[in-house]
């Protein structure tokens, strides 16, 4: 309201992203045309996309702001500074969606391609299989008998 936003979606999505970024540091992200850089700079990358693709970037702002509120309010605040939890998740929320993991980074199970390998999927592997739930054979190159 104090901006005159008409859309607050793009600064949602941004603020979500500069939190994932921060918590990510060193993950390599892969962008336009091959680039490749840190996390860290994906928000700010995206910001010098939104100046020069559009006319303005008020709210590629506005979502780094809101972010960097946010990661300050919930992280840095609390643990490094030594002050009180000032953000925390409501408990409705907590009940319905559980955090089994215990922490920020995690959905509770990892995906089937990044489960670690078991004893049986191990022998599998070492006997040419590649660990994964099903083996579908080595199959037929196209244009060949």
């Amino acid at each position: 309201m104090l901006m005159d936003l008409p859309l607050l979606m793009d600064p949602m999505v941004l603020s979500v992203l500069y939190v994932w970024c921060k918590l990510n540091k060193d993950v390599i992200i892969n962008f336009w045309f091959g680039t490749r850089f840190k996390a860290m700079y994906l928000p700010w990358v995206l910001l010098g996309m939104n100046l020069i693709l559009s006319s303005g970037s008020i709210f590629s702002i506005v979502g780094i702001l809101v972010g960097h509120a946010y990661y300050f309010l919930k992280f840095i605040y609390p643990q490094e500074l030594g002050g009180p939890s000032l953000l925390e998740t409501p408990a409705i929320i907590k009940r319905y969606i559980p955090d089994v993991s215990g922490g920020v980074h995690g959905f509770s199970v990892p995906p089937v391609g990044q489960r670690p390998v078991n004893a049986h999927q191990q022998q599998q592997q070492q006997q040419g299989g590649f660990g994964f739930r099903h083996s579908w054979g080595r199959g037929r190159v196209l244009g060949r008998d």
